[in-house]
């Protein structure tokens, strides 16, 4: 069995193949980070517009490097939600039609879903029940997964994701979109303890996180300091090192409050390498699956192997309708 995947849900393009018996025989994104640098973030119209003229090539490349034919897939995975209109539409809207010309399983695919069981395309398949942190530039979840299709949102943050929070920083200290890995890289020169940054609602009971306050001290702090290099790289790590220890801190939490001993941390936010080290140190006691760091950001490896597990399940979209969903909550997967 091999599933096609298809990730259109911001400004990646990302396809793949997942085969049964010999798991991820290819995985290609094309990223849209140099189309977007210059307004400083995504304009969804463009993203929407680059999706279209990439994805069809993408895909004839799959095939030309794996020597298959298009009629060697057996199911088309594809996201149709969370993430941008018109971006979700183009996946989802190839993807769909493909499957039908090919009469072939549809599988619609959350993008939640798809990060949360990327480590396991390397590690055999998932056990449950785990608890799972989704960390990226649009999402900062904590997920109880009970089983395939069926979660428990623990808790989630009430204002920016982590990564939005790293690239609004970044911005600040005058680094070019998107500047999560720059500011990640520029905090590793930075000194410990020069200064110290608020963890948000920590000491409130829950699960939830916030990150907005925390990157307004910051830029407070931004201000008021005589912004050398050395200085810029000091605020980088305590950022840094705050963001760390708010997610240890409810990670920590969620584990205890549902007995369970497996974190699997997913995300573009995930590949820091500040935060892997932290959390293999002070949860050494626990089991801990990331995925490899170029399966992080948004790509369609994940979707793919999500597709597989539903396929394996005896799952398929049946209805010729094409719906997007940019706000779906992980609670309510059909």
């Amino acid at each position: 069995m091999r599933v096609l995947g298809i990730e259109t849900s911001c400004d990646e393009t990302g396809v793949a193949i997942y085969d049964e018996k010999d798991g991820l025989l290819i995985n290609k994104v094309y990223s849209q980070m140099l189309l977007h640098a210059n307004y400083g973030g995504v304009v969804p119209e463009l993203a929407a517009r680059n999706h279209i003229k990439k994805l069809v090539p993408l895909i004839k490349s799959l095939l030309k490097e794996t020597t298959l034919s298009i009629r060697d897939i057996n199911g088309i995975a594809y996201t149709v939600g969370p993430g941008l209109s018109g971006s979700l539409l183009v996946g989802s809207s190839f993807g769909r039609s493909l499957a039908f010309a090919l009469d072939i399983p549809a599988l619609p695919i959350n993008h939640l879903e798809g990060h949360i069981f990327t480590p396991f395309i390397d590690n055999n398949h998932p056990i449950f029940p785990f608890v799972s942190l989704v960390i990226s530039g649009s999402h900062t979840l904590l997920v109880n997964v009970i089983k395939l299709g069926r979660y428990q949102l623990l808790g989630q943050t009430i204002d920016d994701a982590v990564g939005e929070a790293f690239d609004k920083i970044a911005h600040l200290l005058g680094l070019k979109y998107p500047g999560g890995s720059k500011l990640s890289h520029l905090a590793h020169q930075g000194r410990k303890d020069r200064f110290t940054l608020p963890r948000p609602l920590i000491n409130r009971p829950g699960l939830d996180f916030s990150f907005s306050g925390l990157k307004t001290y910051t830029a407070n702090l931004v201000n008021k300091e005589n912004n050398d290099m050395q200085t810029q790289a000091d605020i980088a790590r305590a950022f840094e090192d705050a963001v760390i220890d708010s997610l240890l801190i409810k990670s920590k939490r969620a584990l205890e409050f549902t007995k369970i001993n497996q974190l699997v941390i997913v995300g573009g936010v995930s590949a820091n390498r500040h935060l892997r080290s932290s959390f293999n140190k002070l949860m050494a006691s626990r089991n801990i699956l990331y995925a490899r760091p170029e399966l992080c950001t948004d790509n369609g490896a994940m979707i793919a192997y999500a597709g597989f597990l539903r396929l394996k399940n005896g799952e398929q979209y049946q209805e010729l309708t094409i719906n997007v969903y940019p706000r779906w909550s992980i609670n309510n997967l059909f």
